[in-house]
Formats: C-alpha cells, structure tokens, sequence
C-alpha cells in the first residue's frame, strides 16, 4: 500500500530522514512511534505531498485513497449526519450526478450506489458518531453549533465513513475521552483498508495494530505485532547488536595486535597484509546510546493526615446559580485512595475536579474536608494558559521567589528541562516539555492529593511510563482523569463513574467499563450507571 525508497529530508536546520527506506503491507494497520520531534508528523506531510524529499520516493498505488483527519471541521450550517455523508465523495458525487443524468445513465448510477451499499450509509454514520460520544439528537444540528472539540470529533468520524485506502491518523486520543479511545480501538481494529497511526496510547498500540514502524536516527524499521511486541523485539535486537560489537572490537583488537607486531617482518609480512585488509572491510558495528527519559518527580506528603481528606452528603456541585452539574454526592476519599474517575467528556468530571481542588464550592449538601490538605491540580488549560514570553526560570522564580538559582536550575533538570530549554520561552518548548514542567510544579510541595485532569495528552510512550512509576512510589491520594486506558489500569484501584447527573462507585473493572462502553455504542444510547452495572452483571452470571 505504501512503499519508501531511499528517503532523505532536510529541514529547519536538521536531516529527519536519511536514506531511509520500507513497504507497508496491503490493508495493514500501522503504528508509527518514535520520541517526540522524532518527524512522525513530518512523514505524513511527505506521504500527503505537503512536503517534497531532497531524495527518494514516496509510491503509492495509481488510483489508491489517502487521507488524513484535519485539525477541525468547519463550522458550517450543514447538520452533522449530512456532514458526514457528504465524507463518501462517490456516494455524494452519485446523487448528485443523478439530477441531472440522462435517462441512459440512471441504471448505471443506481447500479453502482446498491453496489457500495449508499442505502446503509446512514446507519453507518449514526453508529460512528455514537461512538465517538454523539447523540441521536446531535445528527440533526448544525455544525455551527458544535465546539472546536467536537468538530475535531467530527473530522475524525468523517475520515472513518470515507473510509481512505490509507487512512493517517495523528494521535487520534487526544481530543477523545477514554469512552471515545475505547471505540476507536475497536474500530481501528475492524478497518477494512491500511491504516498508519501515530500515537501514544499503548493500548491503542497493542490492540489495534498489527505492525509498528519505529523512526530513529532518520531510519524506518518496520515491527510485526503490537507495541509489547515491538518493545521485546527492539530490546532482544540491541542486546544481540551490543554482543556483535563486543565480539567485533575483540576481533580488531586481536587483528592490529598482529599488524603491529609482525607487519616490519619479511616473514610474516603477507600475513600482516591479510590482517590489514581484513580489518578494511569490518564495518563497524554503532554502540547502542540509551535513550533516557527524565523521571517525574513527585514527592509524597511528608505525613499522613487523618483519614478521611474529603466526604460529600448529599453534595450538588455546579456554577453560581446555575443548574447542578452533579447532584446528590455521596463520596468518601481517604488518604491513600487511587480514584479513576470515568465518564465521557461533559458528564462532570472536571467539574468535580475543580471542587475536589477548592476551587469551586458546593451549591448544596455537606463536605467534610482535613483542613490541613494540601493539593496538587494538573489540569490541561494550564497548557494554554501559560504566558508564551514566560521561560521557565520565571516560572520557578515566580513559584518559588526566596530559593537561589542555582537551586531553580537543579531543580529544573531533575524535572527534564535542559540548561538551554530553562532560559527558552514557553512558545518555543514543545508541548511534552511545557507538560513535563507543570506535572512537576503541581507535585512540588508534596501535596496530599495530586488530581490529574488529562495529564498525558502531549507526552510520549515513555513519558507515560515515567509518570505511572511515579504516581505508583507516590504515597499520597490520587484523582486520575485520562483517556489512556494503560495509566488507568495501572494507577486506579477504585473506580467512579460520572454519569446521568452524578458520579457513584462503578461496581467493575476497566474490561467491564470497556465492555459497557462499546455496547452503548452500539445502542447509540447515552451513559448509565445502570447499563454500566447489568453489563457488569451479565459477566457475572455468564
């Protein structure tokens, strides 16, 4: 489907492929890792033909799809179900051409929509739009009414009806909830054509794709399986390229040893010259460098305080006057509580963040709160809130005005912000770095609860990695809201679900919710606590 042959781009100073070269399978599903700036994104401009190589080609069959997910789609007065439909070109093109056909010409027309199924197409669409978190009520509005997220739903839901020969996706999660995240894997799993998916959802990476191609040092390598695959691969063949290294340089040693000793001798001389010529044609064998990864630094509260931190009776939560975005709270947190707070994107759960931070009080009920608690809040407006002309030696200085420099510079690498990056403004560093410097200022006074609302949107595989080691030596309580089912799993022993107006303690696991959630895409239904607990239930009796 998609072939690469000696690639080799420069830009902006750096060469991002050199000779770089592979072929993807018909119909595979693809997932392209590398760290981050690593040029994923620059790929798929160069596979679209936004960018042309300095050398080498980029083949795609005659006549073959492609296309990527844009960043939103427009605001227009068009409904969004129509919006989608009109996704099918051919289909769209069909209907229209039937207007005006000849009479001659209606046969074929008609012919070729039974052909491509045209008549099911609204039915697909409405079961792709559930499960990206539409409701049925939603087909009908217009896209004007919808927010720049949602439209970047939509752009992605269009993408899937079209159904592309090559379908690029670039991290695709990251404007969905974990409901959404669900469905995608499971869809991307059932997608009839190729698809190449730059992500850094591991789960996602393990269950959706069957191929992982890895970018570095301006290399394509291209893995079969998932990323746990990928991971054993990567690591057996480094450990099996350190051992060629070692034995080769022993090799090198023990064939210039012998140059040296006997190359002035008339009668070792052509032996010598064997050697010498030898050691010419060994290719040199590159050491392994380790990519390392800053940890996260996330010191625990220095003592506990008596249990419970927070307890809600009968808590309604919402803004000023307002309707109650959440009624009815009946929740205890304690101590050492790992919460995963589940529910799809406008069910409350920033909303009971903010109040769970002190920053928004209750509009009824009663909260019995430790009044010593101290509180961690990441959030991901912070991101762009953030004053772009601000470096982070400001930030720190701000954060902390009586420490010294040198104290904001060490405490700055330990976070993973270099000596160059501390002096760099906010609008130059890269979306990870920004992320990486606010987990670890939210964390730095060791609070007794870190809430952590989307905290991995702009981090890579292990970033992610370094995070869920800390949060697990964290020894204080946790709010976790996240769309990477991975760090959900891993971090959470309690789960809540915000839904139908409140959020109660779900009675299951992440395979239970995951069940939960692609069956109410199916229905096309809106979350329910109730739905939630018969499909857990149901497994039960099963």
């Amino acid at each position: 489907m998609l072939q690469i042959d000696d690639l080799v781009f420069n830009a902006w100073g750096r060469r991002f492929f050199d000779r770089a070269s592979v072929l993807l399978p018909l119909n595979a599903k693809v997932g392209l890792v590398g760290r981050n700036g690593v040029g994923k994104s620059t790929l798929f401009k160069l596979i679209l033909g936004e960018l042309g190589p300095d050398g080498g080609d980029v083949i795609i069959p005659k006549g073959a799809r492609v296309a990527a997910v844009a960043q939103e789609h427009a605001a227009t007065s068009v409904s969004l179900l129509d919006t989608i439909l009109a996704a099918d070109e051919e289909r769209d093109g069909l209907y229209a051409e039937l207007e005006t056909a000849e009479p001659e010409r209606i046969a074929d027309i008609y012919a070729r929509l039974e052909e491509i199924g045209a008549d099911r197409a609204p039915a697909r669409a409405g079961e792709i739009l559930a499960g990206l978190g539409f409701s049925v009520a939603d087909l009908a509005r217009p896209m004007s009414e919808f927010s720049g997220g949602w439209r970047m739903r939509v752009a992605l839901a269009a993408a899937l009806f079209a159904a592309p020969d090559l379908l690029l996706l670039d991290e695709p999660t990251n404007y969905l909830d974990l409901e959404g995240a669900m469905w995608l894997e499971a869809r991307l799993r059932r997608y009839p054509k190729a698809a190449l998916i730059i992500s850094h959802d591991r789960e996602l990476l393990n269950n959706s794709v069957d191929h992982i191609l890895h970018i570095k040092d301006g290399k394509l390598d291209l893995y079969t399986g998932g990323y746990d695959d990928f991971e054993k691969r990567r690591a057996e063949k480094a450990r099996l390229q350190s051992a060629s290294r070692v034995k080769q340089e022993a090799e090198r040693a023990h064939l210039q040893s012998f140059v040296d000793r006997f190359r002035a001798k008339a009668s070792k001389a052509a032996q010598a010259q064997s050697r010498m010529k030898r050691l010419a044609k060994l290719e040199p064998i590159s050491a392994i460098v380790e990519e390392r990864v800053a940890p996260f630094i996330l010191p625990s509260p220095p003592r506990p305080l008596a249990p419970p931190l927070m307890r809600l009776e009968g808590a309604d939560i919402g803004y000023g006057t307002d309707e109650p975005v959440l009624r009815a709270l009946n929740l205890r947190l304690d101590v050492d509580d790992r919460i995963g707070l589940l529910g799809v994107n406008g069910a409350g759960k920033s909303t009971f963040a903010k109040m769970a931070a002190g920053a928004l009080g209750l509009q009824k009920g009663h909260m019995q709160r430790e009044r010593r608690i101290q509180v961690g809040w990441f959030h991901q407006h912070q991101i762009e809130a953030m004053d772009p002309n601000e470096t982070p030696l400001d930030i720190m200085r701000n954060a902390r005005p009586e420490d010294s420099e040198t104290s904001y510079r060490s405490r700055l690498a330990s976070f993973g912000i270099s000596f160059e990056k501390q002096s760099t403004t906010v609008e130059n560093l890269s979306g990870g770095e920004r992320a990486r410097l606010l987990l670890n200022m939210v964390a730095m006074a060791a609070p007794h609860l870190l809430i952590l609302d989307e905290p991995t949107n702009h981090l890579d595989i292990d970033s992610r990695r370094a995070l869920l080691d800390a949060l697990n030596d964290y020894g204080g309580a946790v709010i976790l809201i996240t769309h990477d089912r991975s760090l959900m799993e891993l971090v959470a022993d309690r789960l809540w679900l915000a839904a139908d107006g409140t959020i109660v303690p779900f009675d299951g696991d992440m395979d239970d919710y995951a069940r939960f959630v692609l069956e109410r895409a199916k229905g096309g239904a809106a979350p329910s606590q109730t739905r939630a607990n018969k499909q857990k239930n149901k497994k039960k009796a099963a």
